[in-house]
């Protein structure tokens, strides 16, 4: 999965760069309360985005962690001078099953895919990549 904090750039640009970092610092702790497998990997990808990987879960328990993600950012509260500032996300998921010779980057394209339609949509939810689970290659 992606997720993406929603209109991150205007929370920087009205409440600036250091109230921004702690918003990040908050879904940082939100996502890594969330996951408690070992497998489970979480990790900032750039900017506002993030990046989940959930090996040997299935396409609907993500849908379940990605609901569960938006619903518990969305209720984070973050003030700054006494204003509540509302954080959402947006989510993109892809699947995908480990083979040889196919490109693991596809899985990422395919998630990035899904968070533009989550955008898309209207925010603040999660959207799965509409193709056919896909294998990833192992050996890369």
């Amino acid at each position: 999965m992606l997720l993406d904090l929603d209109h991150f750039k205007s929370i920087n640009d009205n409440y600036g760069h250091v109230f921004g970092d702690q918003c990040l610092q908050r879904v940082s702790k939100i996502l890594k309360s969330s996951f408690h497998r070992e497998s489970d990997v979480v990790a900032r990808y750039g900017g506002e985005e993030f990046v989940i990987l959930l090996p040997d879960i299935k396409s609907n328990e993500a849908a379940v962690v990605a609901e569960r993600l938006c619903s518990a950012i969305a209720a984070s509260d973050m003030k700054n001078n006494g204003l509540s500032v509302k954080l959402t996300c947006s989510i993109g998921g892809a699947s995908a099953c480990a083979q040889r010779g196919v490109n693991r980057e596809d899985l990422l394209k395919q998630a990035d895919t899904a968070l533009y339609r989550a955008k898309d949509d209207g925010r603040n939810r999660y959207r799965m990549s509409e193709g056919i689970t896909f294998e990833a290659s192992v050996d890369e």
